[in-house]
């Protein structure tokens, strides 16, 4: 059965992928994208690709182009839209908190406040927020982002619970670290403003950070595109939905140290210690 489908940031990665296969599989996909040469580029990419779909303008922190949006029937909304700052808590400038906030946090929120009231009208829709792994655990020097994403896992549950009964589903898919470019790009965001030889954080961490942030080793990004083309598709869907699977007992081992962490205890766990 068609559904209509509004997705944002699907100008790049996931968003895109998915905006397209979900055109393909016949469904009535409305892909929002930030600026307007990613908009020709993807109408471009589903020319090629031999699908219809509605490719808007969609900066979800810019009002006219929410209000936008809002004119569109939507059963399905996905979340999708999001960006990345990273650098040490104690020094990242707070223009760049409020970015960051501003497009994960509320730009999402505003999106969901304009598209929920028809759903609760009609008895039925899907809202799915696209999270993190970031949203359940912390990663050190991307702590700000994974608030932002911890703070949209916090606003989901209320959804769940606030709109139970509506017919409105509410979920979240969680990505692991899928190299699209968006870790990559988002993880530079620190060296336009930091010096590591003068930062508070002690050279050894830092360091040791660098050399094993993970950026190496990747998952392909078709993996998250095909779960996220699946929840949009089916009916009664999971609430938390972590993509891949198999790093679940590593983000649960990572909440267990912190509930009696001392004061020399790391927060984190490379996932290779867990066999």
């Amino acid at each position: 059965m068609s559904k209509r489908i509004l997705i944002t940031g699907a100008g790049s990665g996931f968003g895109r992928g998915a905006a397209l296969e979900l055109a393909r599989r016949g469904h009535q996909v409305t892909a929002g994208v930030q600026v307007a040469p990613q908009a020709t580029e993807l109408m471009a990419n589903a020319a090629e690709a031999g699908v219809e779909m509605t490719v808007m303008v969609l900066d979800i922190t810019d009002e006219d182009d929410r209000r936008a949006a809002f004119a569109h029937e939507v059963d399905v909304l996905i979340n999708n839209a999001g960006i990345m700052e990273s650098g040490p808590a104690s020094e990242i400038p707070m223009a760049r908190v409020r970015k960051n906030f501003e497009v994960n946090v509320f730009g999402t929120l505003a999106m969901i406040q304009g598209i929920a009231p028809q759903m609760v009208k009609r008895g039925s829709g899907k809202i799915i927020n696209v999270t993190s792994m970031g949203g359940l655990i912390t990663v050190p020097f991307v702590s700000i982002y994974t608030a932002t994403k911890h703070a949209l896992e916090s606003i989901t549950e209320g959804l769940k619970f606030e709109l139970a009964g509506t017919g409105v589903e509410i979920c979240t898919i969680n990505p692991g670290a899928y190299g699209t470019g968006f870790n990559d790009r988002g993880a530079e965001t620190m060296f336009r403003w930091l010096d590591p030889a003068t930062s508070l954080t002690r050279p050894e961490i830092f360091q040791a950070f660098m050399e094993g942030g993970g950026l190496d080793d990747q998952l392909d990004p078709q993996g998250l595109i095909d779960a996220m083309v699946e929840l949009a598709e089916e009916e009664g869907s999971k609430f938390r939905n972590v993509v891949p699977a198999e790093i679940i007992p590593w983000i649960k081992a990572i909440d267990e140290i912190t509930w009696d962490a001392g004061p020399d205890t790391v927060l984190f766990l490379d996932p290779a210690s867990l066999g």
